[in-house]
């Protein structure tokens, strides 16, 4: 069955206001919990942050003041979703324990797009990413077992492999070539707009939650390896939004950011395996059908089109978190050595990248590489998943050792 979004005038704002016991959401059991479950809360959670980035963005660059109240007021319903969405994380759960399930959803809905996307250099953009934040897992999940004494696995529930990607330490790159060539507004598929809104979201919001954790850590190696993993979240929060055509209007983007917004709602009402969980996504979809007719409207008035000339005629296939072990593992032996030179993809370290590795690397290694050196010299061998067949970057990584140190 379709659905058309624009076609559905959901709950007007005039009911949405939620008292205080409403908002006062029941949190996830983290021991019982679909790990899943807990990646779709993470991933609306930076899709909200972002609608709300945006909104606060252009009120600032607004003169209307009819505009600015209708944005602000929108905006307070947005506030009051972030908040219900985001304290369905438990309270029990360590620092380290949200970053490896943060880092899950990175892998996975990275995974989902790059398989869904229709663009080929999008989504060579897309796989580019995804094996760098498959390394930050294997980073965290090391730290994880030397700090805490578990494994992480328990946490991705087998559902993630935990294994080396890109190394983190040839992350680090020039500013300038962390820039990427935008879609055409014009002529890219809607799908590959919603993409690109989801992943930048996704992004932002890790590199906001490293920036803010990352310094509250007691532990020497955890304070330096947030901190570099924080710096390479700014690159791919560069990467991603430098994706976005930056000819598109105000009034477009802001059509573009709910229609988003109801479409991840639907996915993961669709998709959600907790009834409880399910019931809140199915809310905050009518809510944002409501947002998407403000937006809609606006953009009719001040912008003289239609929505439906720039919005998908019915929602895509619904966003869907599954393992993706098969497909992580045939990106890792076709691309783990690319870096970027400008807007493109290289697979030789250019004079530029070498000189940015050796002027952040002339003090000594990152934490990066120091904490696999410190799990192995406590346990002999650095954490992983238990593999079910030879890993392909084994094989790369021996025929090109200067990659890592492993």
């Amino acid at each position: 069955m379709t659905f058309n979004p624009l076609e559905h005038h959901g709950i007007p704002l005039d009911r949405q206001l939620r008292t205080w016991r409403e908002l006062d959401v029941e949190p996830i059991d983290p021991d019982k919990s679909d790990p899943y479950t807990r990646c779709r809360i993470i991933a609306m959670n930076g899709i909200e942050t972002e609608a709300i980035f945006f909104s606060h963005n252009f009120a600032r660059h607004c003169t209307d003041p009819v505009v600015r109240r209708k944005l602000a007021e929108v905006r307070f319903f947005e506030q009051q979703q972030q908040k219900a969405v985001n304290w369905l994380l438990p309270g029990l759960a360590s620092v380290l324990e949200t970053t490896i399930s943060y880092e899950q959803v990175a892998v996975d809905l990275t995974s989902w797009v790059a398989r869904m996307e229709p663009d080929p250099y999008l989504r060579q953009c897309y796989e580019f990413g995804l094996l760098e934040d498959f390394d930050h897992l294997y980073r965290y999940a090391n730290l994880y077992e030397l700090i805490e004494h578990r494994k992480a696995e328990k946490l991705v529930s087998d559902l993630t492999e935990i294994m080396p990607g890109r190394p983190t330490v040839a992350h680090h790159r020039h500013p300038v070539d962390n820039l990427r060539t935008p879609y055409d507004k014009d002529t890219a598929s809607p799908l590959s707009k919603l993409h690109a809104l989801t992943i930048m979201a996704a992004e932002q919001q890790t590199m906001n939650f490293y920036m803010n954790v990352g310094p509250m850590a007691i532990e020497p190696i955890a304070r330096r390896l947030y901190q570099e993993i924080a710096m390479v979240e700014e690159e791919h929060v560069t990467h991603y939004e430098s994706l976005v055509d930056q000819g598109e209007t105000w009034w477009e983007q802001l059509v573009n950011h709910e229609y988003n917004e109801c479409y991840m709602y639907y996915s993961f009402m669709e998709t959600e395996s907790d009834p409880r969980i399910k019931a809140i996504w199915e809310l905050h979809l009518n809510m944002e059908l409501g947002h998407l007719q403000i937006a809609a409207d606006l953009m009719r008035q001040h912008d003289g089109r239609d929505p439906a000339e720039i919005c998908a005629p019915e929602l895509p296939q619904p966003v869907k978190f599954e393992p993706n072990r098969e497909y992580v593992r045939n990106v890792l032996a076709d691309q783990i050595d690319l870096t970027t030179l400008g807007e493109g993809f290289v697979a030789e370290a250019h004079e530029r990248f070498v000189k940015m590795q050796e002027a952040l690397m002339r003090d000594g290694q990152p934490a990066s590489e120091q904490v696999i050196d410190l799990v192995r010299d406590t346990d002999g061998r650095e954490y992983r998943s238990e593999p079910d067949g030879p890993h392909p970057v084994e094989r790369l990584l021996a025929d090109r050792p200067e990659l890592s140190r492993r």
